[in-house]
Formats: C-alpha cells, sequence, structure tokens
C-alpha cells in the first residue's frame, strides 16, 4: 500500500483532490482501508462533497464482484476462471463476425473511464474487432454541448478558461445546472458573483442552486420545461433591441450576426413571456445584467440540452455570449459545465462512434492515416463512422444490427432512455458482456460478469471539466480476481491475433496516446505520466515543445479563419404533445447524495441512508388536486413504461410539473418513462420532459 497517495475523486468532472490515506493502527475494524482527505488544488480547494468524502467505503464493499461469472444453462451466474472467460467471449466474437459481419459486434464505453482505458477501447473496437459499431454514455451527457461549440468554436472544451476565472464575475448566468447539490466545491467559485447579486440561475424548480439567488444575490427564471430555447432568443432580442450588445468584438471576431439578428426579431419579450412563463420586467433585468460590461459568465448544463433541440438550445446561449463578446476575454466567457468524470477526455480519444484519438473525425483522410500509423495498420482497415448510442442500442434484434455487446463503465438498463425498452433488447443479445466492480442492474443482465480494477486501485489519467489533464494514482492493490481493463483488452486482442500493441501499463498507453492525438483538436503529444506528476497544470492543447492552453479563445476560435460562427437557430415542434388535462411534464435531474445510475452511490451506506428511494416532488396545490400527501406512494406512467415512487411536496416547483431523480433501478427508473427520441444533430436522446400520468397507489404507513 502506497501511504497517502494524492489523486482525485471518482465522481464527477470537477474531478476534486484528494489524498488517500492507509487507515491507522487501531481503528475500528469496520473503518474503510482508506481514509479521504481533502487536497489543496484550484477546482475545490481542499473541499469535496458527500460523494467524494464517503468514496473509500466502495472500495471494501461486501457487493464487490470478485470473480468472472458465466451465465449457465439454467440461467444463473456462475463463477469461472479468467481463461474460460476470456476464451468464451473470444470464441462467441469471432463466431459471430465470420456469419454476421465485423459490425455485427458492438462495444459501449464510458465516461467515466480514464484516458487511457478510453483510447484503447476505441483502439480494441477498430483493429481487434474491426467494428464500426462503438459509442458511450456520453453521448447521454454532453452531445449537444459538444456539436454546439464544434460548429460555433470549432473546437469542444467544456470551460475554455481555468475554472478560478470565475472567481472575479459580476454576473454569472447559469442556465439548467444544480451545481449546489451535483458539484457543491464548484459555488466557492461563484461567490463574488452572489455577493454582486449576479448570479441568475434558469431552472423549472426552486433547486437548491436557485435559491442561492434569494437575499438579492441574483436572479432565478423559472421557464416552463422544453422553454429555454425561446427563453434563449427572447434575451438575445433585447440584447440586441436595447443595443447592448459588442458591435466591435461581433464585427472582429465572429461571423453570422445579420441572420441572427433576423432569426430574434420576432421573440419579442411580452411573446417569450406567454411562452416560458418569465416576466417581462426579469427578462429585461437579466438582458441588461448581462450586457452591463462587467465580467460576465455564461453556464450551460444537462438541463438545457438533454432535449431534441439540446444542440440548437445550446447554440443560443453561445450566441447570446458571442454578441455580448464574451468568449475568449481575460474576464468574461462561456461553457459547458462537463457531468461525468472525464466527460471531456472520455469523448476525445476515440469511443465516440464518429471520432479518432485527438477528437479527429473518422471520416478524414489525413487523421485517419495519422492514427493508422500510430496503430501499425493500414488507414483502410479502420472502420468509418459508426451508430451513436441511442441507434447502437436500437439497432439490437435488428437486420443489420448488433448481435454482441461489451459494456465498460456504464449502467444502460437504468441510465439508457425509454430503459424498459433497452431492458429488453439486452436480453435478446447473442452475447452481453459488462465489465464492472458490481453487479450493476446492467451486469445482471450479462451472460459473462468480469471485474476490474476501481479508481483507487489503478494509475491513469483523466480530463476534468475545464480541460485539465491530471493524474489517477494506485493507493491499494486490487481484490486478486480482478483486472485492468487494460489487460482484459490485451488478452482478448491476444486471443483474436489482432494487429498492433495493446499495452498494459497506463504510462505507455498514454504515451501512444499522445502520439495517436499529435496535431489533432486535443493534442496531448506535449503530456506524459512523468510530466503531470510534476504537478504541472496541463490543459489541452497541449503540443510537443508547448506549455499547454488554459485559454484557448483568446486570440482566435478553432475555425480556419478564426472567427466563431454565430448559428441562427428556430424553434422546431417538440418530440410528443404537451401535457393535457390531468397530465404532468416529467422532469428529471440529480440529488447531492447520489451519481448517475446509482450503481455506486446506492451501496454507500450513509449516502443510501438520506435518500433510500425514489421522491416524486409535486407542488403542494398539484397533491391535493389528486387527493394526495407527502409520504403516499404513486405511479407514474406514460405509453413507455410505469415508475413506482414515494410523494414529497413544495412551493419551488411549478404546478404542472413533476420531478424524478434518475438514479434508481428496476421499477423506481425515471428513464423507464423517458422518450429516445433524440437531437438531430447530436443524437442527444430526449430526458429532461416526458409526459406521464400519477396514480394513487396506498397510502404509506405513518
Amino acid at each position: 500500500m502506497t501511504a497517502g497517495a494524492e489523486t482525485h475523486c471518482p465522481y464527477c468532472a470537477l474531478q476534486c483532490a484528494m489524498t488517500l490515506l492507509p487507515k491507522l493502527p487501531g481503528a475500528p475494524a469496520d473503518d474503510p482501508r482508506l481514509t479521504v482527505e481533502g487536497r489543496a488544488f484550484p477546482t475545490n480547494r481542499g473541499g469535496l462533497c458527500k460523494k467524494g468524502w464517503t468514496s473509500s467505503t466502495l472500495l471494501d464493499s461486501a457487493d464487490r464482484v470478485m470473480q468472472p461469472l458465466i451465465r449457465d444453462a439454467e440461467g444463473e451466474l456462475q463463477p469461472a476462471t479468467w481463461d474460460d472467460a476470456l476464451d468464451l467471449i473470444a470464441e462467441t466474437l469471432r463466431s459471430v463476425r465470420t456469419q454476421h459481419g465485423a459490425d455485427a459486434n458492438g462495444v459501449f464505453g464510458g465516461g467515466g473511464l480514464t484516458n487511457e482505458k478510453a483510447y484503447q477501447l476505441g483502439k480494441f473496437a477498430r483493429i481487434a474487432l474491426g467494428t464500426s459499431r462503438i459509442d458511450y454514455n456520453g453521448r447521454f451527457c454532453m452531445s449537444s454541448a459538444a456539436a454546439a461549440s464544434n460548429r460555433a468554436f470549432g473546437a469542444d472544451r467544456g470551460l475554455p478558461f481555468p475554472l478560478t476565472d470565475l472567481d472575479a464575475a459580476h454576473t454569472v448566468l447559469l442556465l439548467g445546472s444544480n451545481v449546489a447539490e451535483t458539484m457543491p466545491p464548484f459555488l466557492s467559485h461563484i461567490e463574488g458573483a452572489r455577493a454582486a447579486g449576479g448570479l441568475i440561475v434558469v431552472d423549472p424548480r426552486r433547486s437548491s442552486t436557485a435559491r442561492l439567488t434569494d437575499d438579492d444575490q441574483g436572479i432565478h427564471l423559472a421557464p416552463a420545461p422544453g422553454t429555454d430555447l425561446q427563453l434563449l432568443l427572447g434575451l438575445t432580442h433585447i440584447v440586441i433591441a436595447e443595443r447592448l450588445h459588442d458591435a466591435g468584438y461581433i464585427r472582429d471576431r465572429t461571423a453570422g450576426f445579420a441572420e441572427l439578428r433576423r432569426s430574434v426579431a420576432g421573440w419579442w419579450p411580452e411573446r417569450v413571456q406567454q411562452v416560458t412563463g418569465v416576466p417581462v420586467v426579469l427578462l429585461r433585468q437579466v438582458a441588461r445584467r448581462l450586457g452591463s460590461g462587467r465580467p460576465t459568465y455564461i453556464l450551460t448544463g444537462r438541463g438545457v440540452e438533454q432535449h431534441v433541440n439540446g444542440t440548437d438550445t445550446a447554440t443560443a446561449a453561445i450566441n447570446l455570449a458571442l454578441i455580448l463578446g464574451l468568449p475568449g476575454k481575460p474576464d468574461s466567457g462561456y461553457g459547458t459545465l462537463t457531468g461525468q468524470g472525464n466527460g471531456q477526455g472520455g469523448r476525445e480519444h476515440g469511443q465516440k462512434s464518429d471520432q479518432l484519438p485527438g477528437y479527429r473525425k473518422i471520416t478524414d483522410p489525413e487523421a485517419r492515416a495519422h492514427v493508422a500509423g500510430v496503430w501499425g495498420v493500414h488507414p483502410d482497415d479502420l472502420p468509418g463512422p459508426g451508430l451513436p448510442a441511442v441507434q447502437l442500442l436500437a439497432s439490437i434484434g435488428e437486420p443489420g444490427g448488433i448481435r454482441t455487446l461489451l459494456v465498460h463503465g456504464s449502467n444502460l438498463s437504468v441510465s439508457a432512455p425509454n430503459a424498459g425498452g433497452v431492458r429488453e433488447r439486452l436480453r435478446s443479445l447473442d452475447l452481453l458482456v459488462v465489465c464492472d466492480f458490481f453487479l450493476s442492474e446492467t451486469a445482471q443482465l450479462a451472460d459473462v460478469v468480469l471485474p476490474v480494477t476501481q479508481w483507487a486501485e489503478e494509475e491513469g489519467t483523466m480530463t476534468s471539466l475545464e480541460g485539465r489533464v491530471i493524474r489517477r494514482r494506485k493507493a491499494i492493490d486490487p481484490p486478486a480476481g480482478a483486472r485492468s481493463e487494460l489487460w482484459i483488452m490485451a488478452e482478448l486482442a491476444r486471443r483474436l491475433e489482432a494487429p498492433g500493441r495493446f499495452d498494459l501499463d497506463p504510462a505507455d498507453v498514454f504515451d501512444e496516446l499522445a502520439r495517436a492525438s499529435a496535431g489533432g483538436i486535443a493534442d496531448y503529444s506535449g503530456l506524459s505520466h512523468a510530466l503531470l506528476d510534476e504537478g504541472t497544470p496541463a490543459y489541452w492543447p497541449y503540443p510537443a515543445g508547448s506549455g499547454g492552453t488554459p485559454r484557448p479563445f483568446e486570440r482566435r476560435f478553432a475555425h480556419s479563419d478564426g472567427l466563431a460562427r454565430i448559428v441562427a437557430v428556430s424553434v422546431a415542434r417538440p418530440s410528443e404533445p404537451a401535457a393535457t388535462g390531468g397530465e404532468l411534464t416529467l422532469i428529471t435531474g440529480r440529488l447531492l447524495e447520489h451519481y448517475q445510475s446509482g450503481a455506486q452511490t446506492r451501496r454507500v451506506p450513509e449516502l443510501m441512508d438520506a435518500r433510500p428511494r425514489l421522491e416524486a416532488t409535486l407542488h403542494p396545490a398539484t397533491a391535493a388536486d389528486r387527493g394526495l400527501a407527502d409520504g403516499d406512494d404513486i405511479e407514474l406512467s406514460n405509453g413507455r413504461g410505469v415508475v413506482r415512487a414515494r410523494v414529497t411536496t413544495t412551493t419551488g416547483i411549478r404546478p404542472d410539473t413533476v420531478f424524478l431523480p434518475f438514479h434508481y433501478p428496476d421499477d423506481h427508473s425515471a428513464n423507464l418513462l423517458t422518450s429516445d427520441a433524440t437531437d438531430p444533430i447530436s443524437s442527444m436522446p430526449e430526458f429532461k420532459t416526458a409526459v406521464v400520468r400519477l396514480r394513487a397507489m396506498s397510502v404509506a404507513a405513518p
């Protein structure tokens, strides 16, 4: 065991720094083997949230999968040897490829994988399996924000500035993110804006973050669910109409303003009020605050992006920032708050269906030639673009669809939209392999479960929400039966007689990643584990010989002419009709105590005791109209599924809305109700709004 391993939290993209210390002699036997201590770092300044403080508990969990499992003829998962499990997987993959083609084998990655594992997974899919059918759960998280940033700026880096730049902000407009619960240490960076009365929070709920605007510390806008785009178009209209825009910046640094001006002409304040419910006086107040010329930031989160118009909504936020002259300024900017731990790095190095390492397009001949050269294969041997996540899963059981699926770092049966349909399709696969450290809800459906190492048992790198590459360090040895996914991929590649090298040492894999990324948008070629171990702040792009790029848009944007693109967007028809009669609009989100599908946090007693069950949040008037009270059990349903929950009421939610967190399994999974309709640009599913009906169940015992 290494004493005092300096590493980072295994949860969100804030990647709070921590030190893992061995248990002291004489400590209670049931204490975790490692103690978490906060560590000074620019993003968290020594602070952690509940999840971070309790993260080491999982290393000793009794639920840990300790050896491979194979489903027997009776349908039960039984212990097996590694050789038997890997031989079965390789034999099936080879047979399916021979009978149905390379694209019949699929791979599904995760935004929590280290850069090394995400990179190796993309390489494994394309040269060991020869398949184009790879995507990852970041498609459910960051794809709309990424698509919007790419077309506006020519590059997608969540925060194109260090997080500490926010400290001096006079105004922060935060759209669709409940940071007070999802990443509490972030709040220290917006204290200046709050003190100046400039925190503006857009959320249909009076969330914990929205309540930070109380006592004249800001403004809370509560638009009707699904109307964020109209709100942003209205704010843009006011900024232009009242000449609050930065004409010099627009002239020198952007293209497309004239079309934008025409496109927002019809979104006058009174119309926006009618559509969104936000009063005209607040719309004007916010627009004038944003256009004050003081240090201002616009930040978006999943609440405005996880929609079928998510790319256009994120684009509208970028347009507003551009006409205000914010991106690239030393004291202002636009950014999007990455969610998963390696949501940034995870989408840069090849596990997306259309990308190669370095954020290169897989259709670009030069990119293919460069990466193929690093991998030691011919460019023509690389497959083309595959299917994004929702379409990949929908292809199961269809002609030409995937027949096998290897899942790494994702719990699809809880986290995917229209989860009931996904569960049925997963059951129909010829082979489902899940790499996990717990028997997650998806692993429970698998034909083979492979036990893998946890965060504190491995070396590697992550890339935080601000584009900073950081080191994950090993603090403790894994259980004897667990293996690194790098080892698993190498063993399968050997059995499949794949070309190329599949290294086991994360430092060696990173060095290859650096070479493969050289010259790409996300260039890591100047980085190595050794350099990162020196504590060097490492913001990509970090070409060889450079010192990194903490603020990539200071002088020019990443388009060839250096200009940002203002892309006019319009309001399209929603994916399903609005709620009518007794129906309600479902909105989904996160809780302070839980993370993603809850596969980890639901195994931490302290967190589970705080939030043990799914609660549906209703307005008291809405509950009373239906004869419901706090503690009553209800069913929420639509054509996709039925969810059971317990009622809790608050005046901090709109009467036409019901809120569910998405961390719970089985018939408590909010994603049984969400739609798998997708954004036409990003393929992001419609997670944030759905129409549901409520039905009272039995009244809970007092």
